[in-house]
């Protein structure tokens, strides 16, 4: 069974995205170094002689295909600080592991999924963001040039932005083109959709399948709860009837959620370039630790010898290393695990840095991206629930 690729359309010209605003937030000029989609990490770990998994996942689980993730353009004005830029360099080639700047609250505290926009929407123009509420985008219709950036919004939801790196169009109608010189994002507004940026491309049918493709790694989701997911000596299938296999040798998995349509632009709002309070390093689920298990995996040395350098190299004086986890599981469960998790890699790190580093967990109360939508499971939310942070103020 195989899904068509979505034939091009007049909307392939000048690539896709809308220039969002959540709540006065406007998005960020995307580069690899900063910021690119949550991709499945394709490690295989032996969990006996004759069955593998991904890492990260049970026997028979595999990834699904990856939410499109807009880019967050608040920071057009280079307000974020150079260790952003040298950060996101020295992490730029390690799967999984993403740099950005993080915006904070009147007290300082790191708000969670800020400036990370998710295309839930439900063709209403309306936005849903990562915590899965709805904000409204106003539409007055004016251009403006900020420190290189023009943007031209013509007050019907419609609009152009430019800085000369990053063309953005919305057209009003749910659609929109964007590109940066390597990432391009198609939305059609009938909830499909598709993405590339480099090796990468996840195409968004909206009919509940779609296709996930890095190098040797190939993920598909058919919308009817089967799929399967192949990379260098692994192949999974999943029958959509509570059974599969794993090369070959059959196992019982639950069939695959269908994946969620995608949304329509919200009409452009104007810019209001926020200043960064910070840096933060995100570790995606399965790069450090397996399946429901807060002990560092083997393979997880040289990420963290990564990070370790950075620290050192930079004379960071000070980070907070913090734990998330999805919604599935008890509210204690989830904050037991956050909480060892971050204190395992706390544990790692000292023994390599000077920097004096504090753990936390937050479980499940700070979401990027909703856990559930209209009341269904969203695993691929769920995936980027799960993650390790280390926030670095933007003081030191």
């Amino acid at each position: 069974m195989s899904v068509s690729a979505r034939p091009v359309t007049a909307l392939t010209a000048p690539l896709l995205i809308g220039a969002l605003l959540l709540s006065g937030c406007a998005p960020e000029v995307p580069t690899r170094s900063v910021e690119q989609t949550a991709a499945p990490q394709p490690t295989v770990e032996p969990t006996s002689p004759s069955v593998e998994t991904v890492a990260g996942y049970d026997i028979g689980d595999f990834p699904p295909v990856p939410l499109f993730q807009l880019p967050d353009l608040s920071l057009l004005d280079t307000s974020a600080s150079a260790f952003t830029i040298e950060t996101g360099e020295a992490f730029r080639d390690i799967p999984g592991v993403t740099v950005e700047p993080a915006h904070c609250d009147e007290s300082g505290a790191v708000i969670a999924g800020r400036g990370t926009a998710y295309l839930y929407g439900d063709g209403s123009g309306n936005y849903t963001g990562p915590d899965g509420t709805i904000q409204n985008f106003g539409d007055g219709s004016a251009n403006t040039t900020i420190n290189g950036v023009t943007i031209q919004n013509f007050g019907d939801g419609s609009g152009n932005y430019t800085d000369g790196a990053v063309t953005i169009q919305n057209f009003g109608d749910g659609s929109g083109n964007y590109t940066d010189g390597t990432k391009t994002v198609q939305i059609f507004g009938d909830g499909s959709g598709d993405y590339t940026d480099g090796a990468v491309t996840i195409q968004n049918f909206g009919d509940g399948s779609g296709n996930y493709t890095d190098g040797a790694v190939t993920i598909q989701n058919f919308g009817d709860g089967s799929g399967s997911y192949t990379d260098a000596g692994l192949t999974i299938q999943n029958f959509g009837d509570g059974t599969g296999q794993v090369n070959g040798a059959p196992v019982e998995v639950d069939p695959i959620a269908q994946v969620p349509r995608l949304g329509v632009f919200p009409p452009l709002g104007a810019i209001a370039p926020l200043t960064s309070c910070g840096t933060t390093i995100t570790f995606r689920d399965g790069v450090l630790f397996d399946f429901d298990s807060s002990d560092i995996r083997p393979d997880a040395a040289a990420t963290l010898a990564s990070v370790a350098r950075v620290l050192t190299q930079a004379g960071v004086p000070a980070a907070r290393v913090s734990g998330h986890t999805d919604a599935i599981g008890t509210d204690a469960a989830n904050q037991t695990l956050s909480e060892s998790r971050a204190a395992a890699v706390v544990e790692a790190l000292e023994a390599e840095v000077s920097t004096q580093l504090t753990a936390e967990g937050f479980g499940e109360s700070r979401p990027v991206a909703a856990n559930e939508i209209d009341g269904a499971d969203n695993p691929a939310g769920r995936q980027l629930n799960r993650r390790v942070e280390i926030f670095i103020p933007a003081a030191l």
